[in-house]
């Protein structure tokens, strides 16, 4: 993390990435403070506008029920989206070894 802020990479599901024109990976950059779901969230969506209300409902700001977060083989997604993300997630996001993972949830029987 510098004073700029941080790079996230994170990885979108296919339907995400093909909304948001991309492939592969992105980066987005995160403000400075700590890194939480919110404000990865938000980076995504200033980014990506397209995505703006996919990843979580426009007026309540919380996660869509089919859309899961996860890094370091975590699952942050019922973690309040304000929280810090766990050190040793925030330390491997800021360092560029792990992605933050938007996974969309299949669900049926």
């Amino acid at each position: 993390m510098t004073s700029q802020g941080t790079e996230v990479r994170v990885v979108l599901p296919a339907h995400l990435r093909n909304l948001a024109g991309v492939r592969g990976e992105v980066l987005v950059s995160v403000p400075p403070g700590a890194l939480t779901q919110r404000a990865v969230v938000d980076a995504i969506e200033a980014r990506f506008p397209p995505l703006c209300g996919t990843i979580r409902d426009r007026q309540t700001g919380r996660r869509r029920a089919f859309i899961r977060f996860y890094c370091c083989e975590q699952d942050l997604s019922n973690e309040p989206p304000d929280a810090p993300l766990p050190a040793s997630v925030a330390s491997a996001i800021a360092a560029g070894t792990e992605p933050f993972l938007v996974v969309g949830a299949m669900a049926g029987g």
